[in-house]
């Protein structure tokens, strides 16, 4: 008898617990700062309009399975592009074509005002950031253009530095670097963002880089998929320093997901992965695929050994955690990286998965204040301090 009023008991909670996350998921803006569907979108021809499980992990409908309210695009390619600011305005015209066809369930906003108005009216509301300097080809003009189209965030390196800003890969492994951090017109470029209400990203850049836009900027800055050095010592992390420093600029950290950066032991691991399946991958590469592409082929092909080697959820929550035990709760927020990493933690296998964060960080303790700053307040902060002249 005991046993089984233990067990209705324990069967009680489990269901208030549920009916809790879900009602804070539910209420909560819920932001994620960094997807990189629009690269799949003008390079593969999917349509997140179609049933995409299993193949991205994005579309309109497991966005809105996942509660999502706001995504910021990443407008994204690599420094061996020719013509980036073109390529650029190619998937930027491919966002515009997908909020065109589908104005019931997404919409394109340029402000805070206007964003928390269509979240009331029950759409997906969208803006998109530039990930990679390199887009603006050196030219100041080219910025205000992207800002026009919507760019309210500007990540100002990728892994490839540009004339005036060096990245993490470059300051780290390139022995053979000009300069460091910004020049002149870096911080001209910096300058131009704060103008004009364009969150300037430091996710990827070097640290001198870093300190000079922390010297450099009038506004929060922003980190718009970037984890922590001290749990995953990855050159793409932020160490103690710089989180401190971001929390003092009145910016914000939006974890990336990535597992090579929040579980420390992933890379051996993927290695160990690529080693095995080599000859396959450079078969394909061999047939003509782009490398990254031949990777997330073997990723799905071989999915069962990947499960084996993914991070748990709770790596994720340890690094959301760090940040918040370092400054506070008012500086962390979310910047998955989906379709920009081809493998995630476990359980968070794609846009439909976000309310188990929001189940976790409930399990941990935290007040529904609290885990609605984490899902979006904190992003929309810095969003209006950067509107804000």
């Amino acid at each position: 008898m005991k046993f089984k009023v233990l067990f209705i008991s324990l069967l009680l909670i489990q269901q208030l617990m549920s009916q809790s996350y879900k009602q804070i998921h539910n209420d909560a803006i819920l932001v994620d700062t960094h997807n990189d569907i629009l690269m799949k979108i003008v390079d593969n021809g999917v349509s997140i309009e179609n049933d995409l499980k299993g193949k991205t992990h994005t579309d309109l409908n497991r966005w809105k399975e996942g509660g999502l309210d706001v995504q910021i695009f990443s407008v994204f390619c690599d420094g061996t592009k020719i013509n980036p600011f073109a390529y650029a305005n190619q998937q930027i015209d491919s966002l515009d074509a997908v909020v065109k066809r589908n104005p019931n369930k997404i919409v394109k906003v340029s402000n805070s005002s206007e964003l928390k108005r269509a979240v009331k009216r029950g759409q997906i509301v969208t803006m998109f950031g530039i990930e990679g300097g390199h887009m603006i080809e050196n030219k100041l003009d080219n910025l205000e253009v992207f800002y026009n189209r919507g760019a309210r965030y500007m990540t100002l390196t990728w892994n490839n530095s540009t004339d005036w800003a060096t990245s993490a890969f470059d300051e780290t492994l390139n022995e053979n670097l000009t300069h460091k951090g910004l020049t002149d017109f870096g911080k001209q470029v910096v300058a131009k963002m704060n103008q004009l209400g364009v969150i300037v990203d430091i996710s990827h850049v070097g640290l001198q880089t870093f300190w000079d836009v922390i010297n450099t900027t009038t506004k929060p800055i922003m980190a718009s998929h970037s984890s922590v050095y001290e749990l995953c010592n990855h050159q793409r992390n932020l160490n103690d320093d710089q989180i401190k420093a971001i929390a003092k600029n009145g910016g914000v950290i939006q974890v990336n997901f990535h597992p090579g950066f929040i579980d420390p032991v992933f890379d051996k691991r993927e290695e160990a992965f690529f080693l095995k399946h080599n000859e396959e991958k450079e078969k394909l590469i061999k047939e003509g695929m782009d490398e990254w592409y031949a990777m997330d082929n073997l990723y799905h092909k071989y999915s069962d050994e990947m499960r084996a080697i993914r991070p748990p959820l709770s790596m994720l929550i340890k690094h959301i955690e760090y940040i918040i035990n370092l400054v506070g709760i008012d500086y962390v927020g979310l910047g998955s990286d989906f379709d920009g990493i081809q493998v995630t933690p476990l359980e968070l296998d794609d846009v439909a998965c976000y309310p188990l964060i929001t189940k976790a960080l409930v399990e941990k303790g935290y007040s529904k204040r609290d885990i609605k700053k984490i899902l979006g307040e904190n992003f929309l902060r810095v969003l209006k301090a950067n509107e804000s002249n």
